[in-house]
């Protein structure tokens, strides 16, 4: 079922969301703070959707959001092969959806957002808190929080 919603939510992004923001969509979809995803994306990658990087393990990391290898099997699973990750609005989607995963498991918490790029608590808390000094130069974010 929730491979189904992922594609079907990444066949949408095909035509009416070119038209609007996938960030703001993708957010309202999974349920997650679209400011943040773009905050990820300018720290991963600029923004640039053409982004690939290989990694010192091995994997590559895909996009502006940098969706990393590890995760190509469970999307193919989903209905999402890795060459679609090239595509900027279903990265957008693809990184909402990870970042969702992580919240069910950690909550709406900073814990979550440094999830998004580790588990290890150290490079966790490093990423949580290079997002929230992002968010908080663009004005989203009150110094402190």
């Amino acid at each position: 079922m929730a491979g189904t919603a992922l594609a079907l939510s990444l066949s949408l992004c095909h035509g009416a969301a070119r038209a609007h923001d996938c960030f703001e969509q993708a957010g309202v979809y999974q349920g997650v703070n679209p400011s943040v995803l773009r905050a990820i994306a300018w720290f991963e990658s600029k923004g640039d959707p053409a982004a690939v990087n290989r990694n010192a393990n091995g994997s590559i990391d895909v996009g502006q959001l940098q969706i990393n290898s590890i995760h190509f099997g469970d999307l193919a699973r989903q209905g999402v092969p890795s060459r679609a990750l090239t595509d900027a609005c279903v990265n957008i989607y693809v990184a909402a959806w990870l970042l969702k995963q992580k919240m069910v498991r950690h909550g709406n918490t900073w814990r979550a957002i440094g999830a998004y790029h580790s588990e290890s608590p150290a490079q966790r808390d490093a990423y949580a808190r290079s997002i929230q000094r992002i968010l908080v130069a663009w004005g989203e974010l009150s110094p402190g929080r």
